[in-house]
C-alpha cells in the first residue's frame, strides 16, 4: 500500500502563537523501503539526489527496493533516478520530459501534476541528453561537486 504524497507531512512548521518557534525546512525528497522512511533531504535543486547517492553507497538498501517521493521531477532528476536504479517514483510535479525518461526506462511513477516543463536551466541544458551517465556528469559539474 502506497502512502499518499504529502510533501510536508510530519514537518513542524512555525506556530503563529509561538514567536520563538524555529522555522523548519520542508522535506523535498524521501525514500521508503516498504512503508518505512529510510532517507530524507531538505536540500534544493538536485542536491538531494546526490545526498541519496551517498546514502545508497553506505547503506544496505538496494535502489530498486526503494520508493522515492520527490517534490519536483524534471528531466535531470529523472535521468539521475534512472542512473541510481530507482524503480518507483512519486512526484508532486513531473515534467513531460521527466515522464518520457521514466517511461523509456520502465520506471513506475505517479504524479500529482504533470507540466510541460520545469522552469529550470537544467531542464533546458539536458533537453537533448538521453544517457543517464552523461546527464550525471553534466549535472555534477554544474553542482560543482
Amino acid at each position: 500500500m502506497n502512502r499518499p504524497f504529502l510533501p510536508d507531512a510530519g514537518i513542524p512548521m512555525n506556530q503563529p502563537d509561538r514567536p520563538d518557534a524555529p522555522m523548519r525546512a520542508e522535506v523535498s525528497l524521501r525514500a521508503y523501503h516498504e512503508e518505512r522512511e529510510v532517507f530524507s533531504s531538505i536540500g534544493k535543486w538536485l542536491y538531494p539526489l546526490f545526498e541519496l547517492e551517498q546514502f545508497l553507497d553506505t547503506s544496505s538498501y538496494r535502489p530498486e527496493s526503494l520508493r522515492l517521493e520527490d517534490k519536483i521531477v524534471g528531466k535531470a532528476a529523472a535521468l539521475l533516478l534512472v542512473r541510481l536504479g530507482i524503480r518507483q517514483v512519486r512526484a508532486g510535479v513531473l515534467s513531460r520530459l521527466g515522464r518520457e525518461v521514466l517511461e523509456a526506462h520502465q520506471v513506475s511513477y505517479s504524479a500529482e501534476q504533470i507540466v510541460e516543463r520545469i522552469d529550470c536551466q537544467t531542464e533546458i541544458l539536458l533537453a537533448e541528453v538521453e544517457d543517464p551517465d552523461q546527464a550525471y556528469r553534466i549535472v555534477r559539474a554544474r553542482a560543482d561537486l
